[in-house]
């Protein structure tokens, strides 16, 4: 009679993190339920259209093992009605689900935060560490910090395991933003005005923040119940530099121009678009230790990474 495999319900399991998150989980032998907002057509999955303060979750959380919480409001452009939204899905949605999932006797609960509860960058800083007195910037930074403060004071009062993990910008196939425009970019041959800028930043490969998210379902902290990690690449990098390995990945080359720090901070000021300036000119370093004394190592480089997710792209 073979043994029953633990369940694991994955949220935002149809997003660009999740649609690597649940494959790794099946792969190591546990029995993924996935949560999407509409069926996906894939085994053992619960539609759940909207997270929130009332969400229903009975359902999706009988006979569950461990939660790993990825769902998350990310961008709105009403940014009025956004606040309501963030506060809605991000907080009271998070702090209702691991509510249930302890009601429930779910054993161990992940929440992926994000590094933007620190700020946008440590520019003239050490490296953020998870000791740091946080200063969130942005609705979704805010939003995040609120949802682990209330996460803190749940694990008080509850026997449930709960982990949060702050990923930097998180790369791969399928991913959008910043990186999905860098690499229609490089595609393209467009020049870039990046050549001048020193700054050094933190990025996490999905197959990276997979084995972490893996590594720590295997590994509980005995003592606390509830803990919180940096995770990203081992090496941490100039935007320039991410670039040219982008490129080189692609199998194209690099073209950068230099533009000074100052005329791009002006220009991307006057254009409105503060938070492009802050993910590719500042510096946003992590101290990563934390995670590594967990016994956790980086499953892939930042190149493996790269090609990965462009190699991915291209079948």
């Amino acid at each position: 009679m073979s043994e029953k495999k633990p369940v694991v319900l994955v949220t935002g399991a149809s997003g660009f993190v999740g649609r690597h998150v649940a494959p790794a989980l099946a792969r190591e032998g546990w029995s993924v339920r996935r949560a999407v907002r509409s069926p996906q057509g894939v085994d053992d999955e619960v539609v759940i259209e909207t997270i929130g303060p009332e969400t229903d979750w009975q359902a999706a959380l009988e006979g569950v093992d461990v939660v790993v919480h990825l769902a998350a409001r990310v961008h709105h452009k009403n940014e009025e009605h956004a606040v309501q939204l963030y506060r809605n899905v991000n907080i009271a949605g998070t702090l209702h689900l691991a509510r249930c999932a302890a009601t429930a006797g779910v054993r161990q609960f992940i929440f992926v935060s994000t590094v933007l509860v620190h700020g946008r960058s440590n520019e003239g800083r050490p490296p953020f560490s998870e000791d740091d007195i946080l200063t969130p910037r942005g609705l979704y930074g805010m939003s995040k910090a609120a949802a682990e403060a209330g996460l803190r004071t749940l694990a008080r009062d509850n026997d449930m395991n709960i982990s949060v993990i702050r990923p930097p910008l998180v790369y791969g196939a399928g991913a959008k933003g910043n990186f999905a425009l860098l690499t229609r970019a490089v595609h393209l041959g467009v020049p870039l005005p990046f050549a001048a800028i020193r700054n050094q930043r933190a990025f996490l490969a999905v197959q990276n923040l997979s084995s972490f998210i893996l590594h720590r379902l295997g590994h509980p902290d005995p003592v606390s119940n509830f803990e919180i990690f940096l995770v990203a690449d081992r090496e941490q990098v100039s935007t320039p530099e991410f670039i040219t390995r982008l490129a080189e990945a692609s199998g194209k080359g690099r073209r950068l121009f230099g533009v000074p720090s100052g005329v791009l901070s002006t220009l991307l000021s006057v254009m409105g678009r503060q938070d492009t300036h802050d993910s590719l000119i500042g510096s946003l370093e992590l101290n990563i230790s934390k995670a590594l004394a967990t016994g956790w190592q980086p499953e892939v480089s930042l190149d493996e990474g790269l090609r990965l997710a462009l190699a991915a792209q291209d079948a």
